[in-house]
């Protein structure tokens, strides 16, 4: 009997230096996140980044709070990163099964770019 091997998301072949980066950026500024969620990043096609943070700070926060608590880090990132960046999710841990956003990110339709 052959063990089953464990498919590995389509997204995380899109994954470059330049997003290591990103995620290596966020797992310093959001260490607590859930084991099964660890900062995510990768280049969705030529002129687009998508970016996943899974922290339970962000509980009962507006994605306006959100996304001032997130800002800062990504702003050390070259601009040419940081203006690439097009999908930014920033969920609580509960959220992550219900975010239809959230199954576009770990499922990714094909680009047309």
């Amino acid at each position: 009997m052959g063990r089953k091997r464990a498919v590995k998301p389509r997204w995380r072949s899109k994954v470059t230096p330049e997003t290591e980066r990103i995620v290596e950026l966020l797992n310093s500024a959001f260490p607590k996140h859930p084991p099964d969620y660890p900062p995510a990043a990768y280049r969705y096609n030529s002129a687009s980044i998508r970016v996943r943070v899974v922290d339970k700070a962000f509980r009962g926060k507006s994605l306006v709070d959100r996304d001032e608590m997130v800002a800062p880090v990504l702003k050390q990132l070259p601009e040419e990163t940081y203006s690439d960046i097009m999908i930014l999710l920033l969920l609580a841990p509960e959220e992550v099964d219900e975010d239809p956003a959230n199954f576009e990110f770990e499922h990714p339709a094909p680009s047309r770019v």
